[in-house]
């Protein structure tokens, strides 16, 4: 059986995610590992010197690169794991731009990095799930006289 293109979509970001929650857990990968907390503002830890992480954002990067990959199973499944995936990911940019950086609201924890990449997720998320599934339509006209 051949993978839709929104099945090979979802099993891809899928992968993708979960090879960034491994690596959050890779000292060298992970700047200041010494520093990874497990949650909260205060994990000094950086994925790829840019990106703050702690264990419970590897955690959900790994969570959601295994939802994705089982999402990839049916093309519905995988249509829905991309646009409400995407949807999260929007909320959480959002969330992100409101919070005081400094404060216990910054549980994950996220840093602007973070926020700009939700952004781009969230929108790539999206548009490959409605946009990998839209039906082409044939219209077809009778000609009267």
């Amino acid at each position: 059986m051949t993978a839709t293109p929104v099945q090979t979509a979802a099993l891809v970001v899928g992968a993708v995610f979960l090879l960034v929650g491994i690596l959050g857990f890779i000292p060298g990968i992970t700047t200041d590992y010494d520093q990874l907390s497990g949650a909260g503002h205060e994990s000094g830890a950086m994925l790829l010197g840019i990106f703050q992480v702690s264990i419970l954002h590897n955690i959900v990067h790994l969570l959601f690169g295994v939802a994705g990959i089982g999402a990839a199973r049916t093309a519905a499944a995988a249509r829905m794991y991309l646009i409400v995936g995407g949807i999260i990911y929007l909320a959480l940019w959002i969330y992100g731009l409101l919070i005081d950086k400094d404060s216990s609201a910054n549980f994950v924890p996220l840093n602007s990095a973070d926020d700009w990449l939700h952004f781009v997720l969230g929108l790539g998320m999206v548009a490959l799930g409605v946009l990998l599934t839209r039906r082409t339509r044939t219209v077809t006209g009778t000609a009267r006289t």
